[in-house]
């Protein structure tokens, strides 16, 4: 399948292929990574529909949300240890194909009809993605001598594509097969889809840069077998607990998403925390750090109401919402394409505006683009108000107040998640090079966890009252930011 796009190259030997005009190994990435979207969100796009559906867990919807939230506050949760794994371990290489095999698995365990074995899939699937999340992208830097390699950014924006184009066909594929056909059969889909990447991985691994075969900094024997006795004692101590609470009647999900939850929050303050506090970070790096909690303290208030798209919006969309377009119905499932396509759509017309503006001297700075960011994702939900108040008539509300909320988010995500990249990486101390864009990833992780804690506490986010306050709250973050950017600007010291 790869092969097929690859093309001669302009080298030498005359016989060297390239994928567009980038090294040949970025052409199995791509499509490890394509393949991986198309399953993972393919069955996100199925998750919270399935969890609500009487011919599903017929959950309630705040206990969907809940359950949607904890598993995308996990899946970028584990992505540090992921990275952690790879560069101590196995090395990135093998540790994507183990993480693909995994993934499938969670998949085809989602696959069957049976509830217990449908959370066990779920952990399965987020392990899976926190591992290829971290390594895959290393991977693709491999392939390039070094940061100044003139197609490195070019071949970042390739693989980027190959992540929205599997975003964007998995809810039309997978979404249609399991509302229309069986939900398990859509999940069974997703496992097939990871089957493909990770079969094209494997025989399109000789691509690959000789340094993503290597374990950067493997660990000693000592540390090893730490690492292990630590690894087993706390399984065993989470065994022990829970077994006593199943054991005496009192075990609940909420003993299950509580903890998660939590340490969804917990783990991203103590590692900013721990950052921070080190002694061996100079002035300007600290100075730096601080400027970043506000950008991580943003971001994360950013993903709180962003990820809602997937399951407050989603549920109600199920509910509350006229499913069709000129009398034409199609599956709720299909509102998750939306984001994807924009993207593709409208990332490169963003990328012009930004070089029009920065030659004209008037491009906007980062602390400008995060308060943007912020501002717009609060206007979404205000935009949201309108079909809340149309179905608490009685009435449907039209597809298009949805899709007008989803491209309000997308400009917002467009001018926050790329910066939020790049600042990561600007304003990262020395020490903490490797590990920042985990950081990253975190406040993702808090912002989730904060939206399942209050589902769990009983909060139905698909309140007007509920909505207009995270609105609320969004546009005055955004607003603070931009009122402190002098501040701020002056922490970040040569980062612009």
């Amino acid at each position: 399948m790869a092969s097929s796009l690859t093309k001669d190259s302009a080298s030498t030997t005359g016989t060297e292929k390239t994928f567009f005009g980038h090294p040949r190994g970025l052409a199995t990435l791509f499509m490890t990574e394509m393949w991986e979207r198309f399953s993972y969100y393919g069955m996100k796009a199925l998750l919270p529909l399935y969890l609500v559906a009487p011919g599903g867990l017929h959950l309630s919807a705040t206990t969907a949300t809940a359950i949607y939230s904890v598993y995308l506050s996990l899946v970028y949760l584990l992505a540090l240890p992921g990275g952690w794994f790879g560069d101590r371990v196995l090395g990135p290489r093998k540790t994507v194909a183990v993480a693909g095999a995994i993934i499938m698995l969670g998949h085809l365990t989602l696959a069957l009809p049976s509830a217990g074995l449908f959370y066990a899939g779920l952990g399965l699937v987020a392990i899976g993605s926190g591992l290829l999340k971290a390594n895959i992208s290393t991977m693709v830097g491999h392939l390039y001598d070094g940061p100044d390699d003139p197609r490195r950014d070019g071949g970042f924006t390739v693989f980027y594509m190959g992540i929205n184009l599997g975003a964007f066909a998995s809810p039309l594929i997978i979404g249609t097969i399991g509302e229309e056909v069986n939900w398990h059969l859509g999940f069974a889909l997703a496992a097939l889809g990871m089957a493909l990447g990770l079969g094209q991985f494997l025989l399109g691994s000789r691509h690959l840069a000789e340094r993503s075969a290597v374990v950067p900094t493997p660990l000693s024997a000592e540390e090893r077998t730490s690492t292990l006795r630590k690894g087993l004692i706390w399984m065993a101590v989470a065994a022990v607990f829970y077994g006593v609470v199943v054991l005496t009647g009192h075990y609940t999900l909420n003993w299950l998403l509580v903890p998660i939850a939590v340490a969804g929050l917990v783990i991203p303050v103590w590692v900013l925390a721990r950052i921070k506090r080190d002694k061996d970070l100079d002035r300007t790096e600290q100075s730096k750090m601080s400027a970043y909690i506000w950008f991580f303290v943003a971001a994360a208030v950013f993903w709180m109401i962003y990820d809602q798209g997937g399951s407050t919006m989603s549920i109600f969309a199920d509910s509350s919402a006229e499913n069709s377009v000129f009398g034409w119905e199609f599956p709720v499932s299909w509102y998750q394409s939306v984001n994807p396509v924009l993207i593709m759509a409208l990332a490169p017309v963003f990328a012009w505006i930004w070089l029009a503006l920065n030659r004209r001297g008037k491009e906007p700075s980062t602390i400008v683009k995060f308060a943007s960011g912020l501002v717009l994702v609060g206007a979404s939900f205000f935009v949201f108000l309108i079909p809340l108040t149309i179905a608490g008539d009685g009435h449907k509300a039209a597809a298009l107040w949805l899709v007008a909320i989803y491209f309000v988010q997308t400009v917002g995500e467009l001018t926050l998640s790329p910066v939020g990249l790049s600042v990561t990486t600007k304003m990262a101390p020395a020490k903490y090079a490797s590990q920042m864009m985990g950081v990253w990833f975190l406040a993702v992780t808090a912002g989730d966890a904060t939206t399942s804690l209050l589902s769990i506490g009983g909060v139905e986010l698909n309140g007007k009252g509920v909505v207009a306050m995270e609105a609320a709250l969004a546009v005055a973050a955004g607003v603070a930011v931009w009122m402190y950017r002098k501040k701020v600007k002056e922490l970040m010291g040569d980062v612009h």
